[in-house]
């Protein structure tokens, strides 16, 4: 068993996003590329992107800290602190309405 506070992990990263030049800040909290299961804290400063790109396996975004636009196309969900999105299974972006920090779970295909 393993515990660790998520909310002293946001505040860390998006002290460490504001320092950064590229307005990010990401850490692996649980998983990696060995197991099935990857969890991944990402921090963001306001206006901050992550252009375009596919995901690995099904995969949710859970925002714990400000709000976020995630965009499919020409389609686009804003999720707040609290909410959980199902990221489709198709090229996706995210930007950060606001500093916020989010937690990215994502089961590897076998």
């Amino acid at each position: 068993m393993r515990k660790f506070s998520l909310d002293a992990q946001v505040r860390e990263h998006l002290r460490q996003a504001a320092a950064a030049s590229n307005g990010r800040s990401a850490e692996t909290v649980y998983g990696g590329h060995e197991q099935a299961l990857r969890q991944t804290l990402i921090a963001m400063t306001e206006r901050t992107a992550l252009a375009d790109h596919e995901n690995p396996g099904e995969a949710t975004l859970q925002v714990l800290r400000g709000r976020v636009r995630l965009t499919c196309g020409p389609d686009t969900w804003e999720a707040m602190a609290g909410d959980l999105l199902v990221l489709p299974h198709a090229r996706h972006g995210l930007e950060a309405l606001e500093d916020s920090a989010v937690l990215l779970t994502v089961g590897m295909r076998g």
